[in-house]
């Protein structure tokens, strides 16, 4: 067995905070790593260090791959390849980074490459033979029927895929995952496990970060971090992961939520949330949504399921304010018709909105605190004077999400998870008449997932807000929601 890398005693510093802490890992060809762990307990640092992408501050790194002449290679980084948690598509110009509301516009939204172009772009390694060409990787991820499509226009699992897609096309030696089953439904997610089987036959080695409840069948070994170090190194089969990761009973202080929610309550005196009467949503000859009807009452509690690229995200975005289709259909949002003299501005005033998309184009240098405030001007980011008694209200809705240790920080430099919790606290702060949350518990650990569930069910029981919660997860949709719609091909199932 070759040994591909080792880390020794590495250190990583983040503004002087030790992120990753005297750590040793190695991995030989054909060793198959998950890293779990607790939220912040640095797993995806640790795939970024691998990578390179990450300077650290001590120990050693030393990188074992060999070039075509099977000699030392110089320069390690061809020989890795790396699916992050955020993309980083760019304009056909490459001038400039996309925008959040950019795939519902679709004068700019043309100004992206296809996904075909995006794949075609990437290079193959010459070290070894090229056993993932291009035809056979999107066939493999289920990317034909996306090829002429926009990358801004894929929804949150297609990216994924496509993601997974570019990182393959590099023929690796070893490929880094952060998380990959994130945002794919249930059907991607068991395919998953065959796809990483054909991945390790053509000689790939894999070190990927995921849940302790989704580690795929190839994976031999499992790294349990804590606080930036190793805690445990398991088989596979020592690792359990309920015994493993048994998270806390979450405690949810009701009293201190109601006084929160009480504090800057909106009148919820709406007869109709919402009302969809024959929605029809069309790109070029492509219908998104076919004919849809949907009536949210006042106080309803919704899930919206169906697999990805059924039109969740699109059916959102006219409820969001989002989508300048809206206009064309028959769409009453808070009793009023779109298109009779309502800005988008009233419109999100009255919701609270994260989504995977949110995430992903929202900027990062703001303090936590300024971030989670910017939620009653819904604009992303505070671009205004701080006032003091919203700051003092943002940082209670972080304690109530346990994470105002965070506050001052900067939204870059904290886990990903926490990260998302900001966003969740930001659509929580002005306590909308209606919540809609996009798959609001990615990339949280199984203590977070429970408690901010009971969070959600205590704000229902309290509270007269509506709510969409959208999930490819049945376990985490609360218990207070008693409604569902499901979609397929843009359609109501």
């Amino acid at each position: 067995m070759d040994l591909l890398f080792s880390l020794t005693a590495v250190v990583v510093k983040f503004s002087g905070t030790t992120v990753i802490n005297n750590l040793s890992f190695a991995t030989g060809s054909g060793q198959h790593w998950a890293l779990t762990g607790n939220s912040g307990s640095g797993k995806s640092v640790l795939l970024q260090v691998i990578a390179g992408n990450i300077s650290i501050s001590g120990g050693k790194a030393v990188y074992n791959f060999v070039d075509e002449n099977g000699k030392p290679a110089i320069d390690f980084h061809p020989y890795i390849a790396f699916a992050g948690a955020r993309h980083h598509f760019k304009n056909l110009s490459n001038t400039s980074n996309f925008y959040y509301q950019q795939r519902y516009n679709s004068s700019d939204s043309e100004d992206a490459l296809t996904a075909e172009q995006y794949l075609q772009a990437i290079k193959p390694n010459t070290h070894s033979p090229v056993y993932w060409g291009f035809e056979k990787t999107i066939a493999a991820l289920n990317l034909q029927h996306l090829r002429n499509k926009q990358v801004i226009k894929l929804s949150n699992g297609e990216t994924k895929r496509l993601m997974i897609a570019a990182a393959l096309l590099k023929n690796p030696t070893l490929l880094l995952l952060d998380n990959p089953l994130t945002g794919l439904d249930v059907a991607t997610r068991n395919y998953f496990n065959t796809l990483l089987s054909e991945v390790s036959a053509s000689g790939i080695t894999l070190v990927m970060a995921t849940s302790a409840h989704e580690i795929p069948e190839v994976i031999n070994n499992v790294v349990v971090l804590q606080n930036g170090a190793i805690g445990k190194t398991l088989t596979k089969q020592e690792f359990e992961a309920a015994i493993a990761l048994q998270p806390d009973k979450p405690n949810v202080d009701a009293t201190a939520l109601a006084s929160l929610i009480q504090t800057n309550g909106q009148p919820h005196n709406y007869t109709k949330i919402v009302a969809m009467n024959n929605v029809v949503i069309r790109y070029g000859e492509k219908t998104i949504l076919n004919h849809i009807n949907w009536t949210i009452n006042p106080g309803e509690r919704w899930a919206l399921l169906g697999p990805n690229g059924a039109g969740k995200s699109t059916l959102l975005s006219l409820i969001n304010g989002d989508n300048p289709q809206a206009y064309a259909n028959d769409i009453v949002l808070f009793d009023k018709k779109r298109g009779t003299g309502e800005s988008i501005w009233d419109i999100k005033s009255k919701i609270g909105f994260v989504s995977p998309e949110l995430y992903q184009y929202f900027p990062t240098d703001n303090s936590c605190l300024q971030v989670i405030e910017s939620g009653f001007y819904d604009t992303l980011g505070l671009f205004r004077q701080s006032s003091p008694a919203k700051a003092d209200l943002a940082l209670n809705w972080m304690k109530a999400l346990e994470i105002d240790k965070y506050a001052r920080v900067l939204l870059k430099n904290i886990p990903a998870s926490a990260q998302r919790l900001c966003l969740l606290a930001r659509a929580l702060i002005k306590n909308p008449a209606l919540l809609i949350f996009d798959e609001p518990c990615q990339g949280l650990d199984d203590h977070q997932q429970l408690h901010f569930k009971t969070v959600v069910d205590t704000i229902c029981s309290i509270s007269k807000v509506t709510l969409i919660y959208v999930t490819h997860y049945q376990h985490e949709i609360p218990d207070s929601v008693d409604r569902v719609l499901r979609l397929d091909k843009g359609e109501v199932v």
